[in-house]
């Protein structure tokens, strides 16, 4: 809501969240970040990286003729309604207080913070510990227990645990674009050369991890590649056998209670796998452009998402003698690429992040319903992950926002996160176990084109 002629100071009290992200005041410097991959698409994003694992068609982008980037103050406590984007106003803001930098003589990859919360007097919420990477971006990172698995464009997959470095086990080639861990301990990565491998802990030696298979294997791949019908064109005289991905592997998604893995691709398929002996069961030519995301959602639906700007929902059904996926609703078509997809199975809610900042919001009743749209990200959303009633966005704006979804569907901003100098590529949460307090606390961590893995606490009654 615009005010005319405020002071200075009534500016920064009254200023609604939706007039803070446009201040031109605030507007930090656009960073631009670049990797040596083989990414042969020529695709405009927030952010500059030939081997992003999400093609945005039409990112948001902002700049400022400032010589040194200035830090948004931190707007807590806004709540946004699904029946309008108003804002309440927010009394108080601080600027964030991490502008430390790390030794690079330190010996130990984890750098601990002198201040550990943005939450000056909550010592249960903020910042616990930045593991500073030397191998290149971080594009993706699971957790599992105690262990954090991280990927980067060095083809290396690092093993964390109790903030040290565990273990590490490498593939020959392709950046890791994603990771998945099933309960039996498989690790499942999707590479940027369009293959997934999978690893296995060792039992007598719990640190060394060994590849184990991939998907498709050899066998069902060298069977597949003799039958011509078995082959899809991909472009001008080149044919590949189908079960395969052929260009990169930007997301998978794990539904274990069917034994299956879904994978995306750049290559616009959809493909699923039977995790009980890695068969490909199906190859869906799912969009007209690159898959950025998917998730398995409830009531057997699978929700993909594209540089091409659709949101699409997917249902198994059976179909005869066979179990297919079949297209029942296509949730939004815009102009944006929506780059991040989240899923509460609890509440039957999706998120839905887009290259142009905002996530979109629908809620499971007789059909699913469109509930609003929140903002807190001036740039692209790039990743996006649920806690209990906490919903965590990541950006290209170098900003992580914790939102609360409170009983009548609206959602709080809690916190804004303001520590990555570079865009937030992935972000995972655990929930932290802790008998002696009442209220649920998570450990999140998040990936950055910064080179670094950031920790955190949060709790989902912070304000």
């Amino acid at each position: 809501m615009a005010i005319e002629n405020p002071s200075h100071k009534d500016y920064l009290r009254r200023m609604t969240f939706a007039a803070f992200l446009k201040s031109n005041s605030l507007a930090g410097e656009e960073e631009t970040y670049h990797s040596d991959g083989d990414h042969h698409h020529d695709h405009h994003t927030a952010f500059s990286t030939n081997s992003d694992s999400q093609r945005p068609s039409n990112a948001s982008s902002a700049s400022s003729d400032s010589s040194s980037p200035i830090y948004p103050l931190s707007p807590w406590n806004q709540t946004y309604y699904p029946s309008n984007e108003n804002t309440t106003a927010f009394t108080s803001a601080s600027q964030s207080p991490w502008n430390q930098t790390c030794s690079p003589y330190h010996k130990s990859p984890w750098m601990y913070q002198t201040r550990n919360s943005d939450f000056e007097d909550d010592p249960d919420n903020g910042l616990i510990g930045t593991v500073v990477r030397q191998e290149g971006h971080v594009y993706s990172l699971a957790a599992s227990g105690d262990l954090l698995f991280t990927g980067s464009d060095s083809k290396n997959i690092r093993v964390w645990k109790d903030l040290k470095d565990y273990s590490g086990f490498k593939s020959t080639s392709g950046f890791v674009k994603a990771i998945v861990i099933t309960r039996d301990n498989r690790v499942f990565t999707g590479h940027q050369d369009g293959k997934i491998r999978v690893w296995r802990g060792s039992k007598k030696n719990p640190e060394k991890y060994s590849r184990v298979g991939s998907l498709p294997t050899l066998k069902e791949f060298l069977t597949k590649s003799v039958n011509p019908r078995n082959y899809v064109e991909v472009r001008r005289r080149k044919n590949v056998v189908k079960i395969r991905h052929f260009d990169a592997v930007s997301c998978m998604s794990l539904n274990e209670d069917l034994g299956l893995l879904y994978s995306g691709s750049w290559d616009k398929t959809l493909k699923v796998w039977r995790l009980s002996d890695s068969k490909c069961l199906e190859s869906i030519e799912a969009h007209e452009d690159a898959v950025n995301t998917v998730v398995a959602g409830f009531d057997d639906l699978v929700f993909t998402g594209s540089a091409d700007g659709t949101l699409k929902v997917w249902k198994r059904e059976v179909q005869g003698k066979e179990t297919k996926h079949v297209l029942v609703q296509v949730l939004m078509k815009q102009e944006s690429a929506v780059t991040a997809l989240a899923v509460n199975l609890t509440d039957g809610v999706v998120y839905c992040g887009s290259s142009d900042g905002t996530v979109n919001i629908w809620e499971r009743q007789k059909y699913l319903t469109h509930k609003g749209t929140i903002h807190g990200h001036r740039m692209a959303v790039l990743c996006l992950t649920t806690a209990g009633s906490l919903l965590l966005s990541g950006g290209a704006d170098k900003n992580i926002c914790v939102w609360r979804r409170n009983g009548d569907g609206s959602h709080t901003c809690l916190s804004v996160l303001m520590d990555h100098e570079g865009p937030v590529k992935c972000i995972t949460a655990v929930e932290e176990d802790d008998g002696e307090k009442d209220d649920r606390r998570w450990i999140v961590y998040s990936g950055s084109l910064d080179n670094s893995v950031k920790v955190w606490r949060v709790t989902d009654y912070a304000s």
